[in-house]
């Protein structure tokens, strides 16, 4: 058994090694709990492990699994990429590359000018949330509804009295 490492370094994200491998492994950005499970499943690591006792070949392993989850055979719905814009093929997304994934499909909704990419411009929310009382942003001069607390009272016109 290898000494317990404290931080684990994978796919550019500081995980605890105290904590088992099941739930740590969601820190990492693109990996969730089902896709966490089905890879330590097929690559035969105890979920209950703690992940600073796995050793640098199992972590190497699992960083090559999430990076490449077709070699493993995985169902393809577990993927966060199905049917690609660009490719049509099923992918997976981690880290880095989830992130630029999504700032094109988003500048591609935008220049479609789909009814998300209007949303996205305008920077209104995008998933048919009601805007009423949220997503309220300080336009203009930084009010948001009608205050009469500042207001100084007007006084009456003099010049023009009625005859």
């Amino acid at each position: 058994m290898v000494d317990l490492q404290k931080l684990v370094r994978l796919l550019n994200s500081d995980l605890d090694g105290n904590k088992t491998v099941l739930y740590e492994l969601m820190k990492v950005k693109g990996v969730g709990l089902m896709f966490s499970n089905a890879i330590l499943t097929m690559l035969k690591i105890p979920k209950k492990t703690k992940l600073g006792d796995l050793s640098k070949e199992q972590l190497l392993k699992i960083e090559d699994a999430i990076n490449h989850p077709k070699k493993l055979n995985l169902p393809s719905w577990l993927f966060n990429r199905r049917k690609d814009f660009e490719t049509g093929e099923d992918t997976h997304l981690s880290s880095t590359q989830l992130f630029i994934a999504n700032q094109e499909d988003i500048k591609q909704m935008k220049k479609t000018k789909t009814y998300k990419g209007v949303r996205h411009i305008f920077g209104l929310p995008v998933r048919g949330q009601k805007t009423r009382s949220n997503f309220r942003k300080n336009k203009g001069k930084g009010k948001l509804g009608v205050s009469l607390a500042g207001k100084k009272p007007t006084a009456p016109k003099e010049g023009k009295e009625g005859k």
